[in-house]
C-alpha cells in the first residue's frame, strides 16, 4: 500500500509540509484505470521510501484538495517539491513513465 493516505485535513502537513518530495495520486473507488494503476503505486512507494512521500488522495471523501489543484479527471498524479507542484500526469501511466518523474 502507499505510503499515506492524504486527505483535506492532512494535506498541507503530509504534502506542502513535507521534507521529501511528494507523488499524490488522486483517485476514486470506482475509477478503472485508476485500479489498474493501484499495483504500480504501491510498488514504487516501495521502491523510492525514504526518497519520496507516495500516496493517495480519494477524491470523492477529500473534494477541498481536488478542487484547489483542479482535478478535473482521475487518475491525476501531481508531484510536489517545496509545497510547490513541479509535474503533473493525467490518466493512466506505466510504471515506468511514473519512474521517470521521480527524480
Amino acid at each position: 500500500m502507499a505510503d499515506v493516505a492524504f486527505t483535506d485535513e492532512n494535506f498541507e502537513a503530509e504534502v506542502l509540509k513535507s521534507d521529501l518530495p511528494v507523488m499524490v495520486d488522486f483517485f476514486a473507488e470506482w475509477c478503472g484505470p485508476c485500479k489498474m494503476m493501484a499495483p504500480a503505486i504501491d510498488e514504487l512507494a516501495k521502491e523510492y521510501d525514504g526518497k519520496w512521500k507516495i500516496g493517495k488522495c480519494d477524491i470523492d471523501a477529500s473534494p477541498e484538495m481536488a478542487k484547489k489543484y483542479g482535478i478535473q479527471s482521475i487518475p491525476t498524479i501531481l508531484f510536489f517539491k517545496g509545497g510547490e507542484v513541479v509535474d503533473k500526469a493525467m490518466g493512466f501511466q506505466a510504471k515506468d513513465a511514473l519512474k521517470e518523474k521521480l527524480v
